[in-house]
């Protein structure tokens, strides 16, 4: 049975290189001879069920070696008849959204201005923009338009 485990570690990283935990994470999964796919919020780690499994232990003691304070993981088996697609790497943007909102202590779309501006720092220093198409699905998280997301993370920047 195949299986793959999709894992990340906080904190995040906003820009440059990934954090040290991240790093060791991947290569605890690299070394227990995993197919590994290294993205910039989490790792997905592919192999057979046993080699897959016996490794886990390792890859969250590399990361919270490397400096974690939470490490997640998702398993799911991939051999499975009619199983779901391959986890995306970008369910770590819901989960990040998730988080900015549980913190924030509503949904994105409800904040005022100034709530969601402070939603969009807080996702830029998680890294959240460093995802292929994040800035759209921010937008619709927050009911603004992807014109107002980069008005708030250039405002950020200034």
């Amino acid at each position: 049975m195949r299986l793959e485990a999709e894992f990340t570690s906080e904190p995040f990283h906003g820009e440059g290189s990934p954090p040290e935990h991240a790093v060791a994470a991947r290569d605890a999964a690299t070394e227990a001879g995993l197919d590994t796919d290294f993205g910039p919020l989490g790792t997905l780690a592919r192999g057979e069920a046993e080699e897959l499994l016996e490794a886990l232990p390792a890859i969250a003691k590399a990361a919270l070696e490397g400096g974690a304070t939470r490490v997640t993981l998702q398993l799911r088996r991939a051999d499975a008849p009619g199983s779901t697609p391959v986890v995306e790497l970008n369910d770590a943007l819901a989960r990040l959204i998730a988080d900015v909102e549980r913190e924030l202590g509503a949904e994105l779309s409800e904040l005022d201005r100034a709530g969601k501006q402070r939603a969009v720092r807080l996702l830029r220093e998680r890294g959240a923009f460093g995802l292929r198409k994040s800035v759209s699905s921010v937008a619709d998280a927050l009911g603004v338009t992807r014109f107002t997301v980069y008005n708030y993370l250039n405002r950020e920047a200034d």
